[in-house]
């Protein structure tokens, strides 16, 4: 039972703290600080495949465009796009079931996936957010050369910054606040005379309408990736292949019901989601799915900054790859943006830059949870409510640990 923000088991009578957005952060930089070699290895591999994928993402969508427009309905991109990793979830939920050992509750069972859906309700809310970011993908294209949305992009690194702040209580430190103003002015030396003028859209001059939708590109994939992290994390025992199955079952129906939106709107005709199809798109849905997945597996196991600063680094794969493929021009704007860049990033994640510890995590949580409690419960010991819990049994119906020991 859940109580003044204390949980108080029904067998023993013992209280323990209800986890809060910092206790999930402080738990997950224990685990990190305690990481074997297998997940340093992981996260290798997801910074190497984020760059490949999220380097490509643009070059395929302006490969995708015909005369400088779309002949396909975007949306229909990003249904099809979420279709295909529900069937990857629902695949790797099998074979993850056929290995399960005797004893674990089925991942396949009725009850397993009802109370699974229960926990992880709240995915709709980012799931929501990047149906609208991906629609806001192939809108960019139409106002900046893949490169330039590629560095846009990196200016949510300072977004999700503040937000982990403020939400999840993450701590930074003054050098890497630093970085990220580098990392700003990196964004801003490349984004020098690289809008053109004279242009107009939807009655509005190109330049003003490029800046509300970069501000909506910003700020939207920020809250959910913030969002998302903090979703995932906190329910860290639940399988990411059943997390990822609501995740993307919401943006599914989200990107559906777009679809008939336009529908209304533009005719039956535009109803069919195959029309104007080519093989990039193919090859853009089949990326857009992988770097997904991709992500699910940075949210969870290592860290949105990190992602984020993955996606930087792509930023260079992109401005080489248009200039080779496409025939963009290699300014020295951009070369000079991206070398502020890569020196943000060392700064970042340079050892002199991580926040000293001052108080134990006990007694952030407990500083915490008193915030909330009223006077009559402020007599309640941690110390010997962790005792006691561990002492006791523990129901089915009692939370589990944030993280793993």
């Amino acid at each position: 039972m859940q109580r003044n923000g204390v949980v108080e088991c029904s067998v023993c009578r013992s209280r323990v703290v209800v986890p809060s957005p910092r206790s999930v952060s402080r738990a997950y930089d224990k685990h990190r600080s305690k990481m074997s070699s297998k997940f340093r290895a992981l996260n290798v591999f997801l910074v190497v495949g984020d760059c490949i994928l999220v380097g490509l993402q643009p070059i395929l969508v302006f490969m995708s465009k015909v005369d400088g427009k779309f002949q396909f309905s975007p949306i229909s991109v990003n249904f099809l796009t979420e279709v295909m990793k529900v069937i990857f979830a629902i695949v790797m939920l099998i074979i993850q079931s056929r290995k399960q050992k005797v004893g674990e509750k089925p991942l396949l069972a009725r009850s397993t996936f009802i109370q699974a859906a229960h926990n992880n309700v709240l995915l709709a809310v980012p799931a929501l957010l990047y149906a609208i970011n991906n629609y806001l993908k192939f809108i960019m294209q139409l106002y900046f050369n893949p490169a330039t949305v590629k560095m846009l992009s990196n200016l949510k690194v300072l977004v999700i910054a503040v937000l982990l702040k403020f939400i999840m209580r993450r701590r930074f430190s003054v050098i890497q606040w630093e970085a990220l103003a580098l990392l700003l002015i990196g964004i801003s030396i490349n984004q020098l005379r690289t809008v053109p003028a004279g242009n107009t859209a939807f009655g509005l001059p190109v330049t003003a309408i490029a800046y509300i939708y970069t501000l909506i590109f910003v700020t939207v994939p920020s809250v959910a990736s913030v969002y998302n992290e903090y979703a995932l994390k906190s329910q860290y025992d639940t399988s990411i292949y059943l997390q990822n199955l609501f995740l993307y079952g919401y943006g599914a129906i989200f990107n559906f019901l777009g679809i008939l939106g336009t529908a209304l709107f533009q005719g039956p005709e535009s109803f069919n989601i195959l029309r104007g199809h080519s093989r990039a798109t193919m090859f853009l849905i089949c990326n857009n799915a992988a770097q997904g997945i991709l992500s699910s597996f940075f949210f969870k196991y290592a860290d949105t900054i990190l992602k984020k600063y993955s996606s930087t680094v792509a930023t260079i794969f992109t401005g080489l790859a248009s200039a080779a493929f496409l025939g963009h021009t290699l300014t020295i704007n951009f070369l000079l943006g991206i070398s502020v860049v890569f020196i943000s990033m060392h700064q970042f994640f340079s050892p002199l830059a991580k926040v000293k510890d001052d108080k134990p995590a006990d007694l952030i949580e407990l500083e915490d949870t008193q915030n909330h409690r009223s006077s009559e419960s402020s007599f309640v010991n941690m110390t010997a409510g962790a005792a006691d819990d561990a002492s006791h049994r523990i129901g089915t119906d009692e939370r589990q640990p944030l993280l793993p020991t």
